[in-house]
């Protein structure tokens, strides 16, 4: 359904994407992460034709987004960053005027208008001019211009950015729903999110992919490391001494001092050995006091943070930086 090949985008002598390739099948719900200024905006912005890539094809259900750009685009909803709506335009004046810049004309547009404000859960705030609504709501207009026409593939940005929990929710399960009918890809630095309503993540940095991946099996290469989590009351400040003691602990990361002088934090262990016990033990014998001990389970963050810094590693003993 949107196939990226070998697509590379300059500005002079910056080279904002660099050579990517991913394909992206009907049906899938797909998370595109990344840092800011890691090339999602530049990758997005490609699909959907806004830029010209400077080499590489783009593909959106078959039709080359440069050579066959009315074709290409006629397949594409976008929903930017930011809820870019008139606010001095009803809900459905809103919708009227997106179908009017698809070319959807006649008894069809009607149907069309009303289709998407009901698929939308817009019905009851339809003639409210979208000034008066909430974040939520704007975001489902928003979500609602993207609709029209109904596109098989749909391009959303950030779109619960802002959101309270309860609306953030509503618009997890509208985005769910769309599955049925579209293809999704979701620009989001709210990894949780993508975890939860993503089939498969594509992670950016610095304009090169770093993987295409389930959110899943991300999570359990991270959880294939020994990672404990511990909080302790460590008067003397004997932790790190006692943790170089121990042959197999490799490395041990403060992660926060709480107001109650206690401490958290991160071990990472060698191999897959249960280290607990061990550690259990060596802190008592050293009056270091253990409040938690956990061993951790690994998120789509932890996976995420883990390639970041790889590929930063990399680039630094590369010579890149």
């Amino acid at each position: 359904m949107i196939k990226v090949k070998s697509v590379t985008k300059k500005y002079g002598n910056f080279i904002a994407v660099n050579d990517i390739s991913f394909d992206i099948k009907e049906g899938e719900i797909v998370g595109f992460l990344g840092k800011n200024g890691a090339g999602k905006t530049t990758t997005m912005n490609m699909i959907t034709g806004y830029i010209e890539p400077t080499q590489g094809k783009i593909e959106i259900n078959g039709y080359d987004i440069n050579k066959k750009p009315r074709k290409a685009k006629s397949e594409i909803g976008y929903m930017p960053e930011g809820v870019p709506i008139y606010n001095d335009l009803t809900v459905k004046e809103f919708v009227s005027y997106m179908a009017d810049l698809k070319g959807i004309k006649g008894n069809s547009k009607k149907a069309e208008i009303q289709r998407v404000i009901n698929e939308t859960g817009l019905s009851e705030v339809q003639n409210t001019l979208n000034r008066h609504l909430s974040r939520g709501y704007k975001q489902r207009v928003s979500m609602a211009g993207a609709l029209v026409g109904n596109p098989k593939v749909l391009i959303l940005d950030e779109p619960t950015v802002g959101l309270d929990p309860q609306q953030v929710k509503q618009i997890r399960e509208l985005i769910k729903s769309l599955r049925k009918k579209h293809t999704v890809l979701i620009s989001s630095h709210i990894l949780s999110e993508v975890s939860q309503i993503c089939q498969k993540v594509i992670i950016i940095d610095k304009g090169n992919i770093l993987t295409v991946d389930t959110p899943e099996n991300l999570e359990d290469k991270v959880n294939n490391k020994n990672i404990l989590t511990v909080t302790v009351e460590d008067t003397k400040n004997k932790i790190n001494e006692v943790i170089k003691g121990l042959d197999n602990v490799k490395e041990i990361d403060l992660i926060m001092e709480n107001s109650d002088g206690t401490k958290q934090y991160t071990i990472f262990a060698k191999g897959d050995k249960d280290i607990r016990k061990e550690i259990s033990e060596k802190f008592a014998q050293n009056g270091i006091t253990i409040l938690e001990l956990k061993k951790t389970e690994a998120t789509l963050e932890d996976a995420f943070l883990q390639l970041i810094n790889n590929f930063s590693k990399e680039d630094v003993q590369g010579g890149k930086k």
